[in-house]
């Protein structure tokens, strides 16, 4: 097999990634304008959440995470891969189908568990419909995560990470529609979700057979090497669902103030963005790299791969963080207030954005460390660190929430991501030199900080002076790219001149990428 380069891996998977962001913000400005933040939307979010919350336990971050290593030193030592994949496939579709029917039964205590605030409400008897209906949509984007690992353990990168973008086309789609005949949008939108996913697995399916794993479904049989898979995937389950965990919390303690759902949910979205291209994109791209470079002993390999990492997601990402706590408003004005949302939701949302904006880099920090760990098979200590920043996301939530209200699931989520990041940081001691970073990235961090808070002043006078604009029908489209031009001119202008990005190494690596 040939290496990964990380670079071209890293622009397929967040071009890719970039792309279905841009979507989903044409969606969700759709379904907010549609819907507002009222109960039908409020019900959507909560039934939506769902699957996604057990995506992240039995696709990215289970199997995903502890299949892929195992998987990609199969690979790297041409051992049986196909067959290891054959095995890992048929025990995931078999758990996803029986929890898939348990799903539609127990329903009701579902919804309780994740929105108790909804109890003896319109929105309760409207989330525990939707969420039958969307649920199967873990059981085919579950199977689509797996055969997307096998792709990604073996370099190809692209059609995995288009996927997502079937979702969004298909929502939008499926809303337009119901929209033109003068249908139900809701029910329409929420029916897409398990076909988007049916689409989603034939894409992957195709390409995975392509690249020579067409895997068949067949009888789950329980193998040593499976049970080793158990073993690892089960600890690696809550480490890489810890982000989902702590929205789902949130959400419990937001679904008692009145919108506050609809608030948290939107501004996720939008901090989504940038952790999607930078953070989620390293993490898909640095774990099958570090876990073939270890297999091959190639230590001075997996260090520069980690360090390369952490030098694009800090670059990208500490300029993204001071946007969002900075200029939080006109961004959500501009992206989401039209037809039914108003501008108290815009001011809540915007909040919330900025409240997550300081855990911006908390959560790709996670994206980096997490592989250092997973590379080695070790699930246990992420887990244990998962448990305590669990545990100090929920007492923040909880107990903050009679202080300062609402805002306390967002407050909560980024003190536990740092509290996390510290944990993971501290963990990688013993792992010698690949889980530190080079001298060239300790020289560069602090310059790419100075670079952003040069662009954070910039955009602060920047939206100051284009304040008309933002706020007119006819000019805040323009304004606002105006805006993001201004910051992105200013940091690489200020990068260029503190030493923080070099031109002249960007384009160098671009050629080899």
């Amino acid at each position: 097999m040939k290496p990964i380069r990380f670079l071209s891996a890293f622009l397929t998977v967040g071009g890719w990634t970039l792309m279905s962001r841009i979507l989903g913000f044409v969606r969700d400005a759709m379904i907010l304008a549609f819907l507002g933040t009222g109960p039908l939307y409020q019900a959507y979010v909560v039934a939506f959440r769902l699957p996604n919350l057990f995506r992240r336990f039995f696709a990215e971050g289970a199997f995903n995470t502890a299949f892929v290593p195992m998987f990609s030193k199969r690979v790297e030592a041409d051992a049986d891969a196909k067959k290891f994949a054959e095995d890992a496939f048929a025990w995931l579709a078999t758990i996803l189908i029986a929890l898939t029917l348990l799903a539609q039964l127990a329903m009701p205590w579902f919804i309780w568990a994740t929105a108790a605030g909804f109890e003896g409400t319109e929105k309760f008897d409207l989330s525990v419909e939707f969420g039958r209906i969307a649920f199967p949509y873990i059981l085919f984007i579950s199977l689509a995560a797996l055969l997307s690992g096998v792709l990604n353990a073996t370099g190809r990168f692209a059609a995995a990470a288009a996927a997502p973008v079937l979702l969004n086309i298909l929502l939008v789609a499926g809303m337009t529609v119901a929209w033109a005949v003068g249908g139900d949008i809701a029910r329409a939108l929420v029916w897409m979700i398990p076909v988007a996913g049916v689409a989603q697995l034939a894409l992957v399916w195709w390409a995975a057979a392509r690249a020579g794993f067409a895997l068949r479904l067949r009888a789950p049989r329980l193998s040593p090497e499976m049970w080793r898979l158990v073993k690892v995937a089960v600890p690696a389950a809550l480490a890489g669902g810890v982000m989902q965990i702590n929205l789902v919390v949130g959400q419990l303690v937001a679904s008692s103030f009145d919108k506050a759902v609809g608030w948290l949910f939107a501004a996720d979205r939008l901090y989504q963005l940038p952790l999607g291209v930078v953070g989620i994109a390293v993490g898909i791209v640095l774990l099958p790299d570090l876990s073939r470079r270890l297999q091959a002993g190639d230590e001075d390999g997996a260090r520069h791969a980690f360090s390369r990492a952490g030098e694009i997601s800090l670059a990208l990402t500490i300029p993204a963080a001071f946007a969002l706590v900075l200029i939080p408003l006109p961004l959500v004005s501009v992206l989401f207030e039209r037809g039914a949302t108003t501008a108290d939701d815009t001011a809540a949302i915007a909040t919330a954005v900025a409240i997550y904006g300081l855990g911006l880099p908390a959560f790709v920090l996670q994206k980096l460390l997490q592989p250092l760990f997973f590379a080695r098979e070790d699930t246990k200590r992420p887990f244990r660190y998962a448990v305590v920043g669990m545990v100090i996301n929920a007492g923040l939530a909880i107990g903050l929430a009679p202080v300062i209200g609402w805002t306390a699931p967002a407050l909560a989520a980024t003190v536990s991501g740092w509290a996390i990041v510290a944990m993971l940081a501290f963990g990688t001691r013993g792992m010698g030199d690949v889980a530190r970073f080079d001298t060239q990235l300790r020289r560069r961090i602090w310059r790419i900080i100075l670079s952003s808070a040069v662009m954070g002043a910039a955009l602060w006078f920047g939206q100051i002076i284009l304040g008309p604009a933002l706020s007119s029908a006819g000019w805040r489209y323009l304004a606002l790219a105006a805006l993001i031009v201004l910051g992105g001119v200013t940091y690489f202008a200020a990068a260029q001149v503190t030493g923080a990005l070099r031109l002249s190494e960007v384009r160098a690596t671009l050629r080899r990428g």
